[in-house]
């Protein structure tokens, strides 16, 4: 193996352990839930899920999770305002 192609690995290595370098802007998922598929996006910094739950609440689960796999990775979303009863 080349010499320049060893140290592009090693590079990729350390990279690969310090995310913050790294910051996700546009993001395209299917996420294949326990009742269903859904189709999670991330387009500037804004989270978007088709599931119902996340109709109502602008988050969900599936949101909820990618943002916890991707940590320090993507913008965090707001938590959403509980509404009166």
């Amino acid at each position: 193996m080349q010499s320049s192609l060893i140290s592009k690995i090693e590079k990729a290595r350390v990279y690969s352990g310090e995310r913050h370098r790294m910051q996700i802007d546009g993001l395209h998922v299917s996420f294949h839930g326990e009742n269903s598929d859904h189709v999670v996006t991330l387009n500037d910094g804004a989270w978007t899920c088709n599931c119902d739950f996340f109709r109502e609440w602008d988050t969900c689960s599936h949101t909820m999770a990618l943002q916890r796999t991707l940590d320090g990775m993507v913008p965090q979303a707001p938590m959403p305002a509980l509404q009166p009863a």
